[in-house]
């Protein structure tokens, strides 16, 4: 049996490396956790041991295949439970992450299988995050990239935004930002204030850190992509 705690770093491990396919240093592990690096350093050792993770000294951390699997299944308990309580329990999509994350290690196989069927199996969550599949087959590779890599007159569609912020999500509801949601670009301050049109014509400016955490794809290729049910889960 593996501690919530062990789940969760392979869990995070598994996110790090969704957005970027490098192995994952000490010190991003222990920035998107909030620990210090010698705690993470202690904890990879543990996952080492238990042959979950691979690590190169200087360069990272990375998911063997069994961590991989076990970092699919709480990754699907976590987004399948994020739906759950958007759509049934009236929940908003800034509040479901911390509930999810408290929820996702303890729910039985059946549970998880009762959920995603009373959700019509759905294939995101309501950030725009893909759901691995019951058989926990990997998601397709991430083509998105964040919006403050984009320039004036770029075309967009948001494909995803970090659920780990309630603030940041609130702040982008309340500007109508969201998975599904047009973009064009119209300014990027020297300071990285990034300024778009929303789909409904309104103009917002949002923070460099906010734009960071928004994947978003060219209009052109969400066309052409096959992965573009985002949206609502």
């Amino acid at each position: 049996m593996l501690s919530d705690v062990m789940e969760d770093y392979l869990k995070s491990i598994y996110s790090l490396q969704t957005d970027d396919a490098e192995p994952v240093s000490t010190s991003a592990l222990a920035d998107y956790l909030d620990v210090t690096p010698p705690t993470v350093t202690s904890m990879v050792e543990k996952l080492e041991e238990r042959e979950l993770v691979e690590r190169e000294k200087y360069k990272g951390v990375e998911l063997t295949d069994e961590g991989r699997t076990v970092a699919l299944e709480v990754v699907r308990h976590h987004r399948l439970l994020e739906a759950y309580l958007t759509e049934h329990l009236d929940y908003s999509w800034s509040e479901v992450h911390d509930e999810a994350d408290a929820l996702e290690h303890h729910i039985s196989e059946e549970f998880e299988r009762r959920v995603a069927e009373a959700l019509d199996d759905p294939t995101v969550d309501p950030h725009g995050d893909p759901i691995p599949s019951e058989d926990l087959t990997p998601p397709a590779a991430d083509d998105t990239e964040p919006l403050s890599a984009f320039g004036p007159g770029d075309e967009l569609v948001v494909a995803r935004v970090s659920d780990r912020d309630e603030d940041e999500l609130q702040y982008l509801a309340d500007a109508g930002v969201e998975p599904g949601t047009d973009l064009e670009v119209m300014d990027v301050a020297p300071f990285g204030m990034v300024t778009v049109v929303v789909g409904d014509g309104s103009e917002q400016s949002l923070p460099e850190n906010v734009a960071q955490s928004i994947r978003v794809r060219r209009v052109e290729a969400n066309r052409m992509s096959p992965e573009t049910e985002v949206g609502g889960a």
